[in-house]
């Protein structure tokens, strides 16, 4: 745990408050960082008494032992065990009193170091349980293994939410962003991986459908928090981890089908248009131009308005700023143009799939 690196922290950060010489000691007693140079890879004699009688020890001048200096040496304490000694040189009546408090503020800093690793780890162990899921072919051993180290309840029912981070201030970290959704989420039952630098995954368990729009609601709420500009899809619910990478699929698709300027999308309102993309581009684009070729733009924006206000004629009236008589004559044009009539219901399926395959 007391690693080279954090113990040449340790030193910088104390000798710079008590401006005194520090060493750091391992379990052997060897000096692993000091600000004097020479004396490391010394053996510490009174490091190892601090080892060995697991006590404070003040070393003065009169003392005679190998590879020490005036001074007090304290032992770092870590869960319970000594890890290590800090040892700080000058007259033992000047720094006896600051001894406590060094100790104290290293003990902290490999706290914080510990609780910061762990975090990483359990983030990185997160990340590649998610790049399994993804897999087309899935490794149930490897996926049992990941969900084992992890504190966290994989119980159906499942929903996918994606997060694609279109901008966001420097100071929120992907650290910062994933454990305030999680702690919004509930720490046991929302679990977060990376996918890229701007997007990220949320897989909900244990989620019923009437919480659904609820919880994606929660996490919108967070990330408008942290001022960040997003888009966000989320998917059907689902009960097995195999169909995780098709719910990702629907969600990834949702969000490249969908108007840009609308921040949560769900798959379910898009379904029918998902479809249409995943149809054979070569007929879906024949059946389009067949229906589509003799329309003009004009047309084409007053047939889309009339489908978004579900043939209602005078609310597309109202949107496109005519006069009710205006658009039954371009619908009337429509229907010349197109051998299919918007006002009819089959037929406004066909024009809306058309429209769909044109965008």
């Amino acid at each position: 745990m007391l690693t080279r690196e954090m113990a040449e922290t340790i030193v910088q950060e104390a000798s710079l408050r008590v401006d005194r010489n520090v060493n750091i000691m391992n379990r052997n007693g060897k000096i692993i960082a000091s600000c004097d140079p020479s004396r490391l890879n010394q053996i510490h004699a009174g490091a190892l008494e601090v080892i060995k009688d697991g006590r404070t020890i003040i070393i003065y001048p009169e003392d005679k032992l190998s590879g020490a200096k005036p001074g007090i040496n304290l032992p770092i304490v870590f869960q319970e065990k000594i890890i290590g000694v800090i040892g700080i040189t000058g007259d033992p009546k000047e720094i006896s009193e600051i001894g406590e408090l060094v100790k104290m503020m290293t003990e902290l800093m490999i706290n914080q170091k510990y609780l910061a690793s762990q975090s990483e780890w359990k983030q990185t162990t997160k990340d590649m349980l998610l790049e399994q899921l993804l897999k087309k072919e899935l490794s149930f051993h490897d996926i049992d293994r990941l969900i084992g180290k992890l504190d966290f309840e994989f119980i159906p029912t499942f929903v996918t939410v994606i997060i694609q981070i279109e901008e966001r201030s420097s100071i929120v970290s992907n650290k910062t962003l994933i454990e305030s959704l999680e702690n919004a989420c509930h720490p046991k039952r929302g679990f977060i991986g990376v996918i890229h630098v701007n997007q990220l995954c949320i897989i909900l368990t244990n989620i019923n459908e009437a919480e659904i729009n609820k919880k994606v609601l929660t996490v919108y709420q967070v990330l408008k928090g942290l001022h960040i500009q997003f888009r966000l899809s989320y998917s059907l619910p689902f009960d097995k981890l195999k169909d995780f990478r098709e719910s990702y699929l629907d969600c990834d698709l949702a969000l490249k089908v969908s108007d840009r300027n609308k921040e949560i999308v769900s798959y379910a309102q898009l379904e029918t248009k998902v479809l249409i993309h995943r149809l054979n581009q070569q007929l879906s684009k024949r059946f389009a131009k067949r229906i589509l070729e003799k329309v003009n733009e004009e047309n084409i924006k007053t047939l889309k308005a009339f489908l978004n206000h579900n043939l209602h004629i005078q609310k597309t009236a109202e949107e496109l700023f005519i006069h009710r008589n205006t658009l039954i004559y371009r619908l009337n044009k429509i229907s010349e143009q197109t051998g299919l009539d918007p006002r009819k219901f089959e037929d406004a399926l066909s024009l809306q799939v058309a429209i769909w395959i044109y965008e």
